[in-house]
């Protein structure tokens, strides 16, 4: 306990130079306090790495100064934006189609019997041949060639369905909805 007292206490002793060489960094009070503050905290984090007898001063002082260059270089990939005009102009297209029909195929594929949806997944979404399936189902070729025919007609009546009642139900008026 006395060990962390000691070491805390010379660290504390250390912040005033800290600070200095942190100041002559970022040339700025509160981006040199918060640096001071990196360091100490990945100081404290990485206490037991330091070796008893080596200079604790460098050892800081190598923590600050790498902390500092990190961030110099994350700031570099950064775009000051205070007006907000940088953002304003980005955009991205919406994803919400394509998340209403992942919702849609996932609810087909659930109506699937399980033998045809392992059959069709194994090879329509994960790529395998009709050949390794088989092997992985345990079955014949032609059962699973058999089994993705018939899951691809069931999920495109399950996902036509699904789709002329959502359209029947944009289609009617409100009186005959109820």
């Amino acid at each position: 306990m006395s060990e962390d007292s000691d070491w805390r206490s010379e660290v504390v002793a250390m912040i005033p130079a800290l600070r200095a060489f942190a100041w002559s960094l970022c040339h700025n009070g509160s981006d040199a306090d918060d640096l001071v503050q990196d360091t100490l905290i990945k100081a404290w984090t990485n206490r037991d790495k330091f070796e008893v007898g080596t200079n604790l001063r460098a050892w800081l002082f190598t923590i600050l100064r790498n902390t500092y260059y990190t961030q110099v270089i994350r700031r570099r990939r950064e775009v000051r934006d205070e007006t907000g005009e940088y953002a304003n102009n980005l955009s991205s297209p919406p994803t919400q189609d394509w998340s209403v029909a992942m919702r849609a195929l996932q609810a087909g594929l659930a109506r699937l019997p399980d033998e045809h949806r392992e059959a069709l997944i194994l090879v329509g979404a994960a790529g395998l041949s009709y050949e390794e399936a088989a092997e992985i189902c345990g079955c014949a070729l032609g059962t699973i060639k058999s089994r993705v025919n018939r899951a691809r007609a069931r999920l495109l009546k399950i996902m036509d369905a699904d789709e002329a009642s959502d359209v029947m139900a944009l289609d009617l008026p409100e009186a005959s909805r109820a």
